[in-house]
């Protein structure tokens, strides 16, 4: 024994050694490395989802899913939240069993699920939710903590990979202490990575809390042009600002960087209000060609940034042809569809 002891000693000393010298770990490297996030965001439609609508996901190189549950609330002042989780009352796929059966498919095909529930906000949107006192305010973050928890606890139940905590909920984020408590009794129940969508619009840097989650999430509907038809040069350039922003955010945060939403009409006008609804852009003139090109744009810049571990495109029907199809944000069918294949084919050794 004691002979060996001079051994174990040196031993600890060259493991030492190799992890000072060998192995430099700079404050950014601060997760494993492993391949990007290819993400799409899925829809959860009427119908029950089989293999066969999971194919078109292989087929396309894509990886990963994000799938978003529902509550809703009847105005930006109103601290009540209403959840309806039974598939006979809202859409299947929106529905527990839907998430669950969805995540199970979609695993058989080796693809993750980031599970990414949201508030739909009467005439509004979850930016504008404030509330008119105190009172409300507490009452506010009770009801949002039953809802998020009810979601993790599926999630951890399914082993769905990451949970996103909320959805661009610009106002309460300023409630630092609240998200900090919030995010605790999430960890409580689910042991997967945490992350949180914020607007593209200031709330991403805005945000105190970055360091109680695993992942920053940013809904990226960034405007990259002032005019119909940019050219993929001119889209490359306006990504510029926008990625020192981020990068700034991940630096300070040691953070890897998701983009939970990103996306574009088939429009002429795609790249200038990105975030635009297709209900309210019915005057819009089909191009097929400019949203193909803001899609090359962003593998041609955003995507080989190494912060930049996952982005998922808005958005992809399972087994329903949309009514705006032709001027709607999906890539199924058009010539998007083929830039995400080429590029999410391509192999990343270097990611999170």
């Amino acid at each position: 024994m004691k002979t060996q002891l001079p051994l174990i000693i040196l031993g600890a000393l060259l493991l030492g050694l190799l992890a000072r010298f060998v192995i430099p770990f700079t404050d950014e490297a601060i997760v494993p490395m492993a391949t990007k996030q290819q993400g799409v965001c899925w829809v959860g439609g009427r119908q029950v989802v089989t293999e066969k609508e999971i194919e078109p996901l292989v087929y396309n190189n894509i990886n990963w899913i994000s799938q978003t549950p529902f509550a809703w609330q009847s105005s930006v002042t109103d601290p009540t939240i209403r959840m309806n989780t039974n598939s006979d009352h809202i859409w299947w796929g929106e529905s527990d069993q839907g998430i669950a059966i969805t995540t199970q498919l979609a695993r058989k095909s080796n693809i993750k699920t980031l599970l990414k529930p949201h508030l739909w906000v009467r005439n509004s949107w979850p930016g504008e939710i404030k509330m008119s006192d105190a009172k409300d305010w507490n009452n506010w973050f009770q009801n949002y903590q039953q809802f998020i928890l009810h979601y993790a606890r599926l999630a951890e139940k399914n082993k769905i990979e990451i949970f996103c905590v909320g959805t661009e909920l610009t106002i309460t984020t300023t409630h630092e202490e609240e998200w900090r408590k919030l995010i605790q009794e999430v960890r409580k129940v689910y042991s997967g990575k945490l992350t949180y969508a914020a607007n593209f619009n200031e709330e991403y840097k805005q945000i105190k809390f970055w360091d109680a989650l695993d992942y920053i999430g940013i809904q990226a509907y960034f405007p990259l042009s002032k005019t119909n038809n940019p050219s993929t040069e001119e889209l490359v350039t306006n990504w510029s600002d926008y990625l020192a922003s981020v990068e700034k955010v991940y630096k300070k945060y040691k953070k890897p960087v998701i983009f939970t939403e990103i996306g574009y009409r088939s429009t002429t006008d795609a790249a200038i209000e990105p975030w635009k609804w297709p209900q309210k852009n019915g005057d819009a003139i089909v191009s097929a060609e400019t949203q193909a090109r803001c899609y090359e744009a962003f593998f041609k810049s955003a995507w080989q940034k190494e912060w930049l571990v996952g982005a998922y495109f808005w958005k992809w029907y399972p087994n329903e042809e949309h009514s705006l199809h032709e001027i709607d944000f999906t890539p199924q069918g058009k010539l998007a569809e083929k830039i995400i294949s080429k590029n999410f084919n391509r192999i990343h050794d270097r990611g999170h």
